[in-house]
């Protein structure tokens, strides 16, 4: 089990979907772009006064709270050549020592005063891209396996932006979000073995075992 040390809230955010221009002449509308607040109640469905514009892809009760680890925004800053705003993934919770490598699938975790349980990757898509204005970030999220991570919600309750992060239980099975990255983004065609290790475990978000079983069935039948 690996240990995580003093996890921390670095900033809590939240916004609603709105029109956002891109490039010269575009506009899309999404909810990456939020906005700092100090105490927000977490519910079920997410936290009040956020939202998402692709219910297809994002939001649910699996994928109610997005996390994204700080430690990663120094990388892609020196990568990229420039400053990224605050929350500039779109996440409602961007921590300290919450990396990729340390939290697993099934975590539990006490959030303020709610308890959340980490289900899943975070899987970034080219919203992220045309935000950032980086045609190459979201590739380069994919190849290290910085993605960040997504959360259901156990007890609903209010968080600060002060609020503690407190490690309730450790999964079992030690499934590592970087572990299941490598695994969804690289190495299912090639590695059973660890795709099964994903799907062992139980509190998966379902769209995850839903994709994942049918990559590994395509595999099977060719």
């Amino acid at each position: 089990m690996t240990e995580i040390s003093n996890p921390q809230i670095k900033y809590l955010s939240i916004g609603l979907p709105r029109a956002v221009a891109y490039d010269t002449d575009k506009e899309m509308v999404t909810g990456i772009c939020k906005d700092a607040v100090e105490e927000v109640l977490l519910t079920k469905n997410g936290f009040v006064g956020d939202g998402v514009a692709d219910l297809k892809h994002h939001g649910g009760l699996d994928r109610a709270v997005c996390i994204y680890p700080y430690e990663h925004y120094a990388q892609w800053e020196q990568e990229f050549g420039g400053p990224l705003a605050a929350a500039t993934f779109g996440e409602n919770v961007t921590t300290i020592n919450m990396l990729e490598r340390d939290v697993c699938i099934g975590d539990i975790y006490q959030l303020g005063d709610a308890v959340i349980q980490v289900t899943q990757s975070r899987v970034p898509c080219s919203t992220i891209n045309k935000r950032t204005n980086l045609p190459l970030i979201m590739k380069r999220m994919v190849e290290t396996g910085y993605t960040g991570y997504l959360c259901r919600v156990l007890e609903e309750g209010k968080v600060r932006s002060d609020s503690s992060i407190k490690l309730l239980q450790a999964h079992p099975k030690q499934v590592s979000i970087l572990f299941s990255n490598q695994i969804y983004f690289h190495s299912a065609a090639h590695d059973l073995e660890g795709a099964n290790r994903v799907l062992a475990v139980d509190e998966l978000a379902d769209i995850w075992r839903e994709d994942l079983m049918k990559r590994l069935k395509r595999i099977v039948s060719e």
